[in-house]
């Protein structure tokens, strides 16, 4: 593999959440040569990180914590420290503070106590009377049967998603970088091979054109499944989400809220300042859309876009409204969608050199938490073609097709919600949230 310079040629497959932060990091780093390629025009209706916004939480490591532990923590503070001053990202977070919370016993035990024990100053709302204190009068009006919390009130809220991927990419392209984003000329069909396939030296486009660089990153989220063989290392899955309209005078009233997360029921987090809509999602393990692989005989999961959700994940939406804010429970909803990422099996990020195709250094499985940590994805990813990515990091980020011989497709990876078991898209009934009419 030939040395990793600032004349170095990049292609980074996917303009996505981590596409973005990672070629901000090389355009900052100076980098001159960075080429962005995406199926889809920008911002990508179907990217994840295309959203109202996502949960945030700062966070502090210990040289004490388990290996896991360091990893989240020091990941969460790197982007702590830019969603605070950088420029590009200060803007997108509202520290509005973070509930975690559970409806049952052995939920609240199992996920939500030791949380408390991490945060000793957080206030404990064991009590409807404790919550609807904890929010601005008039939101809570439910009887938040069995909801336990724990109440964190600084250093955490909310990051606004889409602003941020616009931001990143607009200062991108303003130092320099390419983006291709289109679904002919930016949607990458397969990965290019040298001569004797020892390593990958570019990508092929559906207009057939060949893209060569020195360096290909693959952050396709969960559609980097579909590019190369991870040893069923991810996992496609996916969530659910919607949006509920509000006049301005209820935005008013939601304003600056703290995000209150139920493991077992969702969560919703304060209207969006231009149109008014709240986002809502429910929580489960998720859902995969099982296919067999023409390639391998194999099942696996196949992602594709869809703006509506299931009526079953409807229902569970509107349950949880009627639990905690029943003045909402029945007004329709205006949007709903969605949202894919990769699952590894431990649900770790896989941030490393293909250990084959050197040329290829992977940045995905994001895991349903792929935006808090999105200004250190870029500096992540970058350290590790500078070959100076922390130890700490680099081993548990590492490529580790071990962990998933055998591997259960249908594991919860300790998720809680719905019926506690992973879903199947194929024959659900759908919603047709938006069109006017309601299933």
């Amino acid at each position: 593999m030939a040395a990793f310079t600032q004349d170095s040629t990049v292609l980074i497959i996917g303009a996505g959440t981590w596409g973005c932060s990672i070629a901000l990091e090389l355009a900052r780093r100076g980098y001159a040569h960075v080429t962005v390629l995406d199926g889809n025009a920008f911002p990508s209706a179907i990217a994840a990180g295309n959203d109202l916004n996502k949960i945030m939480e700062e966070a502090t490591p210990s040289l004490e914590d388990s290996d896991r532990d360091y990893f989240f923590n020091r990941i969460s503070q790197v982007a702590g420290e830019s969603w605070k001053h950088d420029p590009i990202y200060s803007h997108f977070y509202h520290p509005t503070g973070f509930i975690m919370s559970a409806c049952t016993p052995s939920a609240y035990e199992e996920q939500v106590a030791p949380y408390a024990k991490e945060f000793p100053d957080a206030v404990l709302l064991d009590t409807p009377k404790q919550w609807r204190a904890s929010m601005p009068p008039g939101v809570l009006t439910g009887d938040l049967p069995g909801w336990r919390g724990v109440h964190r009130q600084s250093g955490a809220g909310w990051v606004f998603a889409r602003g941020a991927i616009l931001a990143t990419h607009d200062e991108a392209v303003r130092l320099g970088v390419k983006f291709i984003t289109d679904p002919s000329k930016g949607n990458v069909k397969t990965l290019l091979f040298s001569d004797d396939h020892a390593n990958v030296c570019g990508a092929m486009t559906t207009d057939g054109r060949t893209h060569y660089a020195d360096t290909v990153i693959l952050a396709a989220g969960a559609n980097s499944d579909l590019l190369l063989d991870f040893q069923k290392q991810l996992r496609p899955t996916a969530w659910t989400l919607a949006h509920i309209p509000l006049s301005a005078s209820e935005a008013r009233m939601y304003k600056n809220m703290p995000v209150p997360y139920n493991v077992e029921r969702g969560f919703f987090i304060e209207p969006d300042a231009e149109n008014h809509e709240m986002k809502i999602c429910d929580e489960h393990p998720g859902y995969v859309n099982m296919v067999t692989d023409p390639k391998t005989g194999e099942k696996r999961s196949m992602p594709f876009a869809k703006h509506q959700i299931p009526v079953e994940a409807e229902a569970r939406m509107r349950l949880l409204l009627r639990e905690t804010m029943p003045q909402l429970a029945e007004r329709e909803f205006s949007f709903a969608r969605i949202c894919w990422d990769a699952d590894t099996a431990d649900r770790l990020f896989l941030i490393d050199r293909h250990p084959q195709y050197t040329s290829l250094m992977l940045a995905c499985g994001g895991s349903g938490h792929g935006v808090n940590p999105m200004p250190a994805i870029g500096k992540i990813v970058v350290d590790g073609l500078e070959g100076k990515m922390e130890e700490r990091l680099r081993k548990m980020a590492r490529w580790r097709p071990e962990q998933a011989v055998n591997r259960d497709w249908w594991d919860l990876q300790g998720r809680h919600g719905a019926d506690e078991k992973i879903m199947e898209l194929e024959g659900v009934q759908w919603t047709r949230i938006g069109e006017g009419s309601r299933l």
